[in-house]
């Protein structure tokens, strides 16, 4: 077994900053539509931030376990974390400046296509009073200015909103300070000004109509310091911003006398308290104030990290920009493709059962799935309807089905995970309003997350159907992120996707999986007994290869059996988005390929491909290798046996992994020297051939 060395492993929290400067490197590709730079630039912010909530205040509190529990291994651990931590701080001040770089390089970008960020000092007076009117019509009584003298603390304050600093200074006076978040949830943060022509002394200034000035809402709020505080004589207003980001792990008692519900809800409540772990703010701010501000926050509390920005705060908001009704700046629109054999089936049942059929979204349309619902919501042989919910959309068309067949008599379940980060409000409130539908809700269980994406439909007469997916059945999701979805009347797959269900429901009850990959049962056994498979094969002669694409890979059992599997001779490639700790060496002479894509979707299928000896095995499930995967989640795995299917399984990987406009290579190197981005060749695939079961690929 290979030994993991600083050398050969890098850490979850190090790869995914190493991750996240790839979204970064894509805002600065000129050759992206500039408005997807932005939103590559709001995507890199956004990430950030729950970095620092989650993984940076897990390390916080990891690096002062020392203090309490003096022991040698608690120390070894301390002192590991406080090490990540001083990387992780080192690579975000180098990446802060990157970032700053980037942002100056987009706006210009932006100016180019004749769109203007303006401050609130380029505005000229006829562009004033539209700012004023819009203060007057929008803002009146949502900003709510306090005293720096009647601040106590920050305890109360959301870590999700932008903060203002004002300082009002009179000749005969000393100055004053009041601090108030911006109303940015309410009114957005982008303000479009009229059109109406710049100043002749501003740099912008620019000729005919199709000019596009818009402003921060901080710098509306700017111009309009006045009307913020009326009454107050004050010679020169100057403000500014900062935000700050809290701990976001939750405190769930142990009070038997409560439900899980409720300790779910009390630990969201204890979340929005969490202890601050890092403050961004404007870099120009008086030292005072800016002691102020982080006395507040830091009160009895450590606050890890300080970064001295720029004028604006809250990047993320990027992903918001206004698209300034101009054409070209972003991608163009790709509207899923209709699987019309599916669609057009009597009865997707039927078609089903014919044989397993496979929907790769978003490149085919989610409704596939609605559709499979809508029909069990309504067919008098349905018994009942079972699945797994994780994240849902605001207007759920697949809570919509799942009522429609409980009010139709059907016997609908619906596990439903209250500890998916961020998400934990929402699920509660859904499953609130499931419960009053008559659908019987289940938590999960407790001490495990159930992750996986599975829904079982049995009938009175015929053969059951379920669907295994690697993502959440979720219609924005699926809109945005790149997942298979497998929908199957195999027997022996469809019988151990209900005792999955049943595992869930009676978590302590034994039970064995015949086809399923089942964490955490035997899942990551079942996969280090494949790698060792392909390396009996390839000792024996045999054809041995692994491929694969997954979001991260950071599970040590699973890196070691990959190393020994390449320094065996087998050649393994893998997509990976995210985390990664594998690292290259020279000694593997290129027989390890990691290639992580970032383009318009979020890659996030999991697809796992073994040679076995010449008769290829396919899976595909929910699963990442990551102990939290494999040790701490339900997660399922299922095999494919349909070979149309297994067809576009390996198409979908092998055009990722010649991916050379959007994929970057995280270990080996690229031996495709053809200009290729496999997102797009896989919508023209899907284009060319919508029934992708039945017509052989198209030459690409």
């Amino acid at each position: 077994m290979v030994k993991l060395t600083k050398q050969n492993y890098v850490e979850r929290d190090i790869s995914w900053m190493l991750f996240n400067h790839r979204i970064l490197e894509e805002a600065q590709r000129e050759g992206v539509p500039v408005l997807e730079r932005l939103s590559f630039l709001g995507i890199y912010s956004n990430n950030l931030d729950e970095f620092f909530r989650v993984r940076m205040a897990n390390l916080g509190r990891v690096a002062t376990l020392a203090d309490e529990h003096p022991t040698k291994e608690v120390k070894a651990e301390a002192d590991k974390a406080a090490q990540q931590l001083k990387t992780i701080n080192r690579l975000n001040a180098k990446y802060a400046k990157e970032y700053a770089l980037t942002v100056d390089a987009v706006r210009s970008a932006l100016a180019e296509s004749e769109i203007h960020i303006l401050r609130d000092d380029e505005l000229n007076e006829e562009q004033r009073q539209k700012v004023y009117q819009f203060y007057r019509a929008k803002l009146i009584g949502r900003i709510s200015p306090i005293w720096f003298e009647n601040l106590h603390n920050l305890d109360k304050e959301a870590d999700d909103a932008i903060y203002m600093i004002v300082r009002m200074k009179s000749e005969n006076s000393k100055a004053r300070y009041a601090l108030f978040p911006l109303p940015v949830n309410v009114v957005g943060r982008w303000f479009v000004v009229p059109n109406i022509k710049l100043s002749t002394n501003s740099e912008q200034a620019s000729e005919g109509g199709d000019v596009v000035n818009v402003m921060y809402l901080d710098d509306v709020v700017r111009a309009c310091l006045s009307l913020v505080f009326p009454g107050i004589q004050c010679e020169n207003f100057e403000a500014w911003t900062f935000k700050f980001t809290r701990d976001a792990e939750m405190e769930i008692d142990n009070d038997l006398r409560e439900g899980f519900m409720q300790k779910i809800q009390k630990g969201v409540k204890s979340r929005k308290a969490g202890s601050p772990v890092r403050i961004v703010y404007d870099s120009s701010m008086p030292n005072g104030a800016l002691r102020r501000i982080k006395s507040l926050l830091a009160e009895g509390a450590r606050l890890d990290t300080a970064v001295a920005g720029g004028r604006y705060q809250n990047h993320r908001d990027f992903m918001s920009f206004p698209d300034c009704g101009k054409e070209g700046l972003s991608y163009p629109k790709w509207s899923p493709v209709i699987n019309k054999e599916m669609h057009e089936a009597e009865s997707i049942f039927k078609a089903i059962r014919e044989k397993d059929r496979m929907l790769h979204v978003p490149y085919h349309s989610f409704d596939g799935y609605i559709r499979l619902l809508n029909e069990a919501a309504i067919d008098p042989k349905v018994k009942s309807i079972k699945t797994t919910l994780y994240r849902l959309a605001k207007d759920s068309k697949v809570i919509r089905a799942l009522t429609c067949a409980a009010l139709n008599g059907k016997k609908v379940t619906v596990i439903i995970e209250l500890l998916a980060r961020f998400d934990e409000a929402s699920n509660i409130s859904w499953s609130k309003k499931m419960q009053e539908a008559g659908i019987n809700v289940i938590f999960g269980v407790e001490g495990l997350k159930v992750h996986s994406k599975i829904t079982h439909i049995s009938f009175k007469s015929g053969q059951d159907i379920a669907v295994v997916s690697t993502g959440n059945f979720h219609e924005g999701n699926a809109s945005r992120y790149t997942d298979v979805m497998l929908m199957t009347a195999n027997r022996n797959i469809v019988q151990d996707v209900e005792r999955v269900f049943r595992f869930i429901e009676k978590p302590y009850s034994p039970v064995k999986f015949k086809q399923l990959l089942v964490s955490p049962n035997e899942m990551k056994d079942k996969f280090l007994r494949l790698i060792d498979n392909e390396i009996k094969n390839h000792l024996a002669g045999k054809p041995a290869w692994i491929k694969m694409k997954v979001n991260h890979i950071t599970e040590p059992k699973m890196v070691q059996k990959i190393y020994e599997a390449v320094e065996t001779g087998i050649k393994v490639e893998a997509l990976v988005r995210g985390n990664c700790s594998l690292v290259d060496n020279d000694d593997f002479d290129s027989r390890m390929k990691i290639v992580g894509i970032i383009d318009r979707y979020l890659e996030h299928s999991r697809i796992f491909i073994f040679a076995n000896g010449g008769e290829p095995l396919y899976f595909i499930g929910s699963a990442d290798w990551m102990p939290r995967n494999l040790d701490c989640r339900v997660e399922v795995v299922t095999p494919v046996y349909d070979k149309d299917i297994q067809k576009e399984l390996l198409t979908i990987v092998d055009y990722g992994l010649c991916d050379t406009k959007q994929g970057r290579v995280v270990a080996g190197y690229q031996d495709c020297d053809m200009e290729f981005r496999s997102q797009e060749a896989l919508y023209r695939h899907y284009n060319d051939n919508y029934d992708i079961q039945s017509h052989e690929r198209p030459n690409d």
